[in-house]
């Protein structure tokens, strides 16, 4: 891929990015009475993107220092280690995914 190709490809990331965000907000804003300016999704999705890229830069490299080129469950799950939240959350997750398998 080249660089042009990569920045397309990200712009149109950021921006799905950006829509799943504004449509969370929106639903949010209209349950509890508020409101969000255009900023403040702009500035969560631009946290969310920064983000996204610890967490796989992250992943790559859990991946790359067990040997492997594909980031594992087990990856995921050790990223996931000291967020307990999230990780019973993900730990639900597999298990539910694993008995759809059965």
């Amino acid at each position: 891929m080249d660089q042009t190709e990569e920045i397309s490809l990200e712009e149109r990331l950021k921006s799905a990015l950006w829509l799943a965000i504004g449509k969370i907000v929106d639903e949010e804003t209209i349950r509890l009475g508020s409101n969000a300016t255009p900023q403040f999704i702009a500035a969560l999705t631009e946290l969310v993107w920064a983000q996204i890229e610890t967490v796989s830069q992250d992943l790559e490299s859990f991946a790359k220092h067990a040997g492997r080129s594909t980031v594992t469950v087990a990856d995921v799950m050790l990223l996931a280690r000291r967020n307990e939240g999230l990780e019973s959350i993900l730990k639900a997750f597999i298990e539910q995914q694993r008995e759809g398998e059965d």
